[in-house]
């Protein structure tokens, strides 16, 4: 297992998702460990994105609450319905989120996010966590960044 994340820095998006999931399926694969997991994908998709923000949120009783992230300060605690995170948890279903301004009662946790996507995470077919990504670009976020990073987090739990 190599600590070290290697990618084609001039690369469009889809062909960096290719590089770089197999580099972390094999970063994660042998760590039992779910805190040490979701800390090294936080910080392997925000040095290859250079993303805002990159973290989870783990679902604990009736709220979402701050796990393993890379980036400025975040909210600690989110509700159902509330928010992007919020949202997905309650639709069950990724958010797409070009601009934040725009979206209905978006939690800002940051002033320099303009754009974020939320994809939920399912453990035994139950909602467990969200990954928050955050860019400080409107628009950054589409389906090619859905389509992998829900491969992704279909491996994570």
């Amino acid at each position: 297992m190599s600590e070290q994340i290697f990618t084609t820095k001039d690369a469009d998006k889809e062909f960096k998702y290719k590089e770089l999931l197999p580099q972390i399926y094999a970063l994660i694969s042998e760590e039992p460990d779910l805190i040490a997991n979701m800390a090294n994908v936080s910080a392997a998709l925000k040095y290859v994105f250079d993303f805002l923000w990159v973290g989870f949120y783990l679902k604990k009783d009736d709220e979402l609450v701050l796990g393993p992230f890379q980036g400025p300060i975040a909210c600690t605690r989110i509700r159902k319905g509330k928010g992007v995170c919020g949202t997905a948890w309650e639709q069950q279903k990724t958010q797409i989120v070009p601009d934040v301004d725009k979206f209905p009662g978006h939690i800002a946790c940051s002033s320099l996010s303009r754009s974020e996507i939320v994809v939920p995470l399912f453990f035994e077919g139950r909602f467990a966590a969200v990954l928050d990504i955050d860019s400080d670009k409107t628009d950054t976020f589409d389906e090619v960044d859905k389509k992998y990073l829900e491969e992704l987090c279909m491996h994570i739990l």
